[in-house]
């Protein structure tokens, strides 16, 4: 029995799993959202909120912490067939995604069950994403939109009271 054990063994050995689990994590903070089982978004969830957690402190201490937990991975782009480091992992980690929770007291991660199996073993699949993103992207298309439509509004009623003295002021002389 495995009476307060909090981890799952994932039919890995402890080196495995600490590898698998930075590994995973880093490629959630440089993607933003990967596809995995079921078993192991679990598992790395609770890895990824505490990051972040350290992350929106963004003290020295806080970072040094997160390079010791995770390591400091490089970001890698191709572009024309070319390797271009855009940047690290933890710095990515501490520049946009910790500002970007700095508001939200918890629960950074969603997990969204696909419909797909895997072929091999029959494993569930699932999406292990950041939330935050798509929210903050809304927040701005309705603050412009309502800002646009104000906008406007003030604008036409303007446009309309420079029409009104413009055509009192042309009638005038003709009269």
């Amino acid at each position: 029995m495995r009476h307060r054990i909090a981890r799952r063994r994932l039919s890995r050995t402890s080196e495995h799993r600490l590898a698998m689990r930075r590994n995973m994590t880093a490629s959630l903070f440089e993607y933003e959202t990967i596809s995995t089982t079921i078993e192991k978004a679990k598992e790395v969830k609770a890895f990824v909120e505490k990051l972040i957690t350290l992350a929106k402190k963004g003290t020295l201490s806080a970072r040094r912490r997160a390079i010791s937990l995770l390591g400091n991975r490089d970001i890698i782009s191709y572009e024309n067939g070319r390797a271009i480091r855009k940047g690290t992992v933890i710095g990515k980690l501490f520049s946009e995604l910790g500002p970007r929770y700095l508001d939200r007291g918890g629960g950074y991660t969603r997990i969204i069950r696909l419909s797909l199996k895997r072929l091999g073993d029959n494993g569930q699949l699932v999406l292990l994403q950041l939330v935050g993103q798509e929210e903050s992207s809304k927040k701005e298309t309705k603050t412009t939109t309502k800002r646009a439509s104000r906008r406007k509004t003030e604008e036409t009623v303007e446009v309309e009271e420079a029409v009104e003295t413009n055509d009192s002021k042309t009638s005038e002389p003709n009269q």
